[in-house]
């Protein structure tokens, strides 16, 4: 049997109590709303309720438990996008959703690239990086491989501003792993490019719309899916692993919460 990794990051509501205060609208990527009906409460109010009984006429007087999600966006947590939310378009064709990728497309040979001392903050992350990171695991990126980006941002949480201000891929950095075969794209970071200030001010002293969320836009390209907010990517292997993502199946959707699992070889 092989190993299980876990590559979630828990979508803990308490998250949204510490988000930095300068980033509060995030909190729906972070983490749902969670209203807990316990057993010995909210359950068993549901339960008399529905069934006419009182707590008396229950086992120990405690109902069901059950759990109300609320505020939760699709991109919550490790999540996985799909092909539409890089736009209506891709390579031509109209983008897929999430329904629309089968679970194989999703479970696949795996790869981490360590590129922790090629970034910076809010820098782009270099292909030079990139490079040497693929050269680091002994061999190249083969076709309908899932690479997985390990930028050191699982040291933060919420609550740190560095959480905020982590290295993003570009739309050449992005193209260069597509175009050597990776089909599932994937990066320990709150996001895949670089965060949205960093990108706004480099829009403004440009005047370049390249500058503008250029690594999603490169999927228009040449389709792969990007899985964002990973974690514990430490606990793999480069190399020699399987890695599957597995979101909740939604129908239409631009990107669904996933739980992502490696499967590493005893």
């Amino acid at each position: 049997m092989p190993t299980l990794i876990d590559i979630t990051r828990t979508m803990d509501p308490q998250n949204r109590a510490i988000v930095h205060e300068s980033f509060r609208a995030l909190e729906a990527v972070l983490a749902p709303r969670i209203t807990y009906l316990r057993p010995e409460d909210g359950g068993r109010d549901r339960m008399t309720a529905i069934f006419g009984c009182s707590p008396d006429d229950l086992p120990d007087g405690e109902g069901w438990g059950e759990d109300l999600l609320t505020e939760m966006n699709t991109h919550c947590g490790t999540h996985v996008d799909a092909p539409l939310h890089s736009g209506r378009l891709v390579e031509g064709r109209p983008a897929r959703t999430i329904s629309d990728i089968g679970l194989d497309e999703l479970f696949r040979p795996g790869m981490v690239l360590d590129v922790r001392d090629w970034v910076q903050p809010g820098e782009a992350i270099p292909i030079e990086g990139l490079d040497a990171a693929i050269k680091a695991t002994g061999r190249e990126i083969e076709h309908g491989d899932a690479v997985l980006i390990r930028t050191g941002q699982e040291r933060y949480t919420p609550a740190d501003r560095e959480f905020y201000f982590y290295p993003g891929m570009t739309g050449d950095a992005t193209r260069y792993l597509t175009s050597r075969g990776a089909t599932v794209l994937g990066t320990d970071a709150l996001a895949w490019d670089r965060p949205f200030p960093v990108m706004k001010k480099a829009f403004e002293e440009t005047g370049d719309p390249a500058q503008i969320w250029d690594g999603h836009f490169a999927i228009r390209d040449k389709e792969a899916f990007i899985v964002q907010q990973l974690t514990n990517l430490a606990a793999l292997p480069l190399t020699g692993f399987t890695v599957g993502f597995f979101p909740i199946k939604l129908p239409g959707t631009s990107a669904a919460p996933a739980r992502a699992v490696a499967f590493v070889a005893d």
